[in-house]
C-alpha cells in the first residue's frame, strides 16, 4: 500500500512557495545547502550497530530499543517535531501502513527532542498507534550521528513564524536532528538507512514496508 505523504508534500511545498517571501524560501534554502556540505547529520550507515537507548514514549513510560528488537525488527524514524509540518505528514503516512508493519513482525519507535507533553500532543493530533518518544537534549540523535545546529538567521525565521521550537524541546539550544529511518534487525545491524539534510526528503512509507518484508522473509 502506497501512502499519500508525497503527493501531500507536494501540494504543501506548492502552497509554500505561494505564500512565503522570497528571501525567507532563500534564507531556508541556504540553511539545507549549508548542512549538506558539513560534516552534521550525516546519520550512520548500513551495517553498523544502531545504538541502544532507553526512552520515554508520550505516556511517560520507558521503551528500550534493544528489548523490543528480541521480539522483532525495528523501523527507527527521526523526525523534527510535531511543529513541522512535513514530519506531521510524514508520521500519518506510518500509521496508515502500521497494521502492515506490525503484520511483518517488526515495531515502529519516532524519535524526537520534543519533551513527553509535546510528544503526546503529536501522537494524539495524528492519531497514531506506535510508540512516539522524547529524545531530550537530542542524545540518542547524536550517537546516531544525526544532529546539527539551527543557523541564528534561520532561527529569527523560525521565531517570526511562531516555531517555539524551544518551547517544544524543553531547552534553548536550537538544535534538531536530520530526518532519518532506518530499518534495525534483531541482532542491531542496520539493514537499510535513509538519512536527509533536506527536511523535505524522506523515504515513502511503503517503500521502507518492503524493505522491511525482505528482513523478515
Amino acid at each position: 500500500m502506497k501512502t499519500d505523504m508525497r503527493q501531500q508534500y507536494e501540494k504543501y511545498i506548492q502552497k509554500f512557495k505561494e505564500a512565503t517571501p522570497e528571501d525567507i524560501q532563500k534564507k531556508m534554502g541556504n540553511a539545507i545547502e549549508e548542512l549538506e556540505s558539513s560534516e552534521d547529520g550525516e546519520g550512520l550507515r548500513n551495517g553498523e550497530k544502531a545504538p541502544n537507548f532507553k526512552l520515554s514514549d508520550a505516556k511517560g513510560e520507558t521503551v528500550e530499543l534493544y528489548e523490543q528488537l528480541k521480539q522483532g525488527p525495528v523501523v527507527l524514524t527521526f523526525y523534527r517535531g510535531g511543529w513541522c509540518p512535513y514530519c506531521n505528514m510524514e508520521l500519518r503516512a506510518y500509521q496508515q501502513i502500521i497494521n502492515e508493519i506490525h503484520e511483518a513482525g517488526a515495531e515502529l519507535m519516532a524519535v524526537s527532542p520534543e519533551t513527553p507533553d509535546h510528544s503526546l500532543t503529536t501522537q494524539e493530533k495524528n492519531e497514531l498507534e506506535y510508540y512516539v518518544l522524547s529524545d531530550i537534549g537530542n542524545k540518542v540523535a547524536k550517537e546516531y550521528n544525526l544532529i546539527y545546529q539551527l543557523p541564528d538567521y534561520l532561527v529569527d525565521v523560525y521565531k517570526e513564524k511562531g516555531l517555539q521550537v524551544d518551547k517544544h524541546n524543553g531547552d534553548d539550544s536550537w538544535t534538531l536532528p536530520v530526518s532519518a529511518t532506518y530499518i534495525i534487525d534483531t541482532d542491531g545491524t542496520i539493514t537499510f538507512e535513509y538519512t536527509k539534510s533536506d527536511y523535505k526528503d524522506r523515504v515513502e512509507p511503503s517503500e521502507v514496508l518492503e524493505k522491511l518484508k525482505n528482513v523478515t522473509k
